[in-house]
C-alpha cells in the first residue's frame, strides 16, 4: 500500500477509512485507536484526525462520551430512516424516468435485467447487477438533486445491502421486483413505476430489519 502521508490534508486517509467502514472491513461498533490506525495507514496524527472529523460529520463514526471514536453501529432505527428516504427518492426518480424513457434506454434496462437474472445465484454479483440497474434508472431520470441525495444515502446503505442479498429467496424476489419496475418503465407509466420502486425498497428494508435483529440477538 502506498504511503498515505502524501495525501493533501486528510482526504486520502478519509477515503480509505470510509472504504473500510462501508465494506465492513472496519466492523460496526469497532473502537478506532489513533496509534493503530496511524501505523496501519502510515500517516501522522494530523491527517488521521482530519479524516476522523470528516467521518464524524458524515455519521460514519460516533464520538464516545469519554473521548475516542467507534465505527457507527448497525441499528434498526438507521434502517428505518435510510430505507424510508431511499424509497421516496427511488420513487421520485423512477417516476421521472418513466416520463423520459427512450427506446434506447428501455433496451439498456432490459440488458441490465438480463444480467441480473444470469447472476441471481451469486449474492455479490446479484447485488452489483441490481445496483447497476438502479443507477441506470437514476441516470435516465436526470434529476440532479435527487441523484445527489440518493448517492449520499446509498453510501450509508452499502453497509446494510449485503444482509438483504444473503438468501436465494430474497434475490429471486428482488429480481421479480426489478422485472416489475422495468415493465412499468417500458409502459411509460410514471405512477406505477413509482409504486413499484417504493415497494421494492421497502421490501428490502424489511429483510434488512430481520437480518439486523438476528445479528443483534446473537450477541
Amino acid at each position: 500500500m502506498e504511503r498515505m502521508r502524501r495525501a493533501s490534508g486528510g482526504q486520502l486517509v478519509y477515503a480509505e477509512l470510509r472504504r473500510r467502514i462501508l465494506s465492513l472491513e472496519l466492523e460496526p461498533g469497532q473502537r478506532l485507536y489513533e496509534p493503530e490506525l496511524a501505523t496501519a495507514l502510515q500517516v501522522s496524527r494530523t491527517p488521521l484526525r482530519e479524516a476522523l472529523r470528516l467521518l464524524l460529520a458524515e455519521d460514519l463514526v460516533d464520538q464516545l462520551p469519554t473521548g475516542g471514536m467507534v465505527v457507527r453501529p448497525l441499528t434498526a432505527s438507521d434502517i428505518e430512516e435510510l430505507y424510508g428516504v431511499r424509497a421516496a427518492l427511488e420513487g421520485l426518480m423512477t417516476g421521472e424516468a418513466a416520463r423520459r424513457l427512450t427506446d434506447d434506454d428501455a433496451a439498456a434496462l432490459r440488458r441490465l435485467l438480463d444480467r441480473n437474472e444470469r447472476l441471481v445465484g451469486n449474492a455479490d454479483d446479484a447485488m452489483r447487477a441490481g445496483h447497476d440497474l438502479h443507477l441506470r434508472i437514476a441516470d435516465i431520470a436526470g434529476h440532479g438533486w435527487a441523484s445527489r441525495l440518493h448517492a449520499q444515502v446509498d453510501g450509508h446503505m452499502s453497509r446494510y445491502r449485503p444482509f438483504t442479498n444473503e438468501s436465494q429467496a430474497r434475490r429471486t424476489a428482488a429480481l421479480q421486483e426489478h422485472r416489475e419496475i422495468v415493465a412499468a418503465l417500458t409502459e411509460r407509466d410514471p405512477d406505477e413505476a413509482r409504486r413499484r420502486a417504493e415497494s421494492h425498497v421497502l421490501a428490502a428494508r424489511d429483510v434488512a430489519l430481520d437480518a439486523i435483529g438476528t445479528r443483534l440477538d446473537a450477541r
